[in-house]
């Protein structure tokens, strides 16, 4: 009797040891030394491979992220910046605080029973602060919770998203602004990270801030949240720029990065007056510790 098959499908999804075979991290023999432990112990599949020294910790966590449809990327893929730590170490205490902030966002803006919105533009005083770094981590985990997310590279200044995501930056926001692109020629998504979109800012042009006062941004944002559930802003650094006004009233949330040690006081109250002034929601703030 010939039980040879290509595929044998068991129970509502593969199991780790399946999608380990099949991804090629795992020889069917190998699979086979694991299973004799799992039984004879009582051990979890994941648990034997490690003890074998078959697969490693990372292996396993992987493993389980596909199973459980929450996608990260392994140490060393050059798709992705490694500065987007959400990406690569979902698991970290810094991502874990993330998630909390995620949570706070959900139900404090992203919330139509609140009256939020979809928009949340990230802006701190001065560069050097992590505004980037916060905007790409935290669309990132947005995108792992299954939300619809689009990152925009706002800052027609110093852009960084397109740089963090390993995107061509010939065209973006500017090309849009500019009428020389519409959104789906200027716009990358990341397959491997759920399906997360960036918008990068596109060439720097001499006029950002007129570019930024057209009619055509605030239609863009109009229309973004028909088709995104979560839309982040990276912005240009407020104490050097009124772009950031502009662009804060077009998301109309806010949410405000200052860097331990490096942020000074002034700065941010005069950036908090500023949106205040401007009609633009603070949603709240966040203490950079790196």
């Amino acid at each position: 009797m010939n039980v040879m098959t290509e595929k044998l499908h068991l129970g509502s999804g593969p199991s780790i040891g399946a999608m380990l075979i099949d991804s090629g991290r795992l020889a069917p023999a190998d699979a086979e030394s694991i299973l004799r432990l799992q039984s004879a112990q009582g051990m979890r599949f994941g648990d034997a491979a490690v003890q074998l020294g078959l697969l490693s910790d990372e292996d396993v966590q992987q493993a389980l992220s596909q199973q459980y449809d929450y996608p990260y990327l392994m140490a060393g893929d050059e798709c992705v910046s490694e500065e987007v730590v959400a990406a690569f170490k979902p698991f970290s205490p810094f991502v874990e605080q993330l998630r909390a902030l995620r949570s706070q966002l959900l139900l404090r803006w992203f919330d139509a029973d609140t009256g939020g919105g979809k928009a949340l533009a990230v802006l701190s005083p001065d560069s050097g602060e992590g505004r980037s770094f916060i905007a790409a981590n935290l669309a990132v985990v947005f995108s792992q919770l299954g939300q619809r997310t689009l990152l925009i590279d706002a800052d027609l200044r110093k852009p960084r998203q397109h740089q963090l995501f390993r995107l061509p930056n010939k065209l973006g926001l500017s090309s849009i602004l500019a009428g020389r692109a519409v959104l789906t020629e200027a716009i990358g998504c990341i397959p491997r990270l759920n399906g997360l979109c960036v918008l990068p800012a596109g060439a720097v042009p001499p006029n950002p801030q007129e570019l930024l006062s057209r009619e055509a941004f605030a239609n863009l944002m109009e229309t973004l949240p028909g088709r995104y559930d979560v839309i982040i802003v990276d912005t240009p650094a407020a104490a050097e720029t009124a772009d950031h006004q502009t662009i804060a009233v077009r998301a109309r949330g806010s949410l405000v990065v200052a860097r331990r040690n490096v942020s000074f006081a002034p700065r941010l109250q005069a950036l908090l007056q500023s949106l205040h002034q401007s009609g633009a929601t603070v949603v709240g703030s966040v203490l950079n510790q790196g």
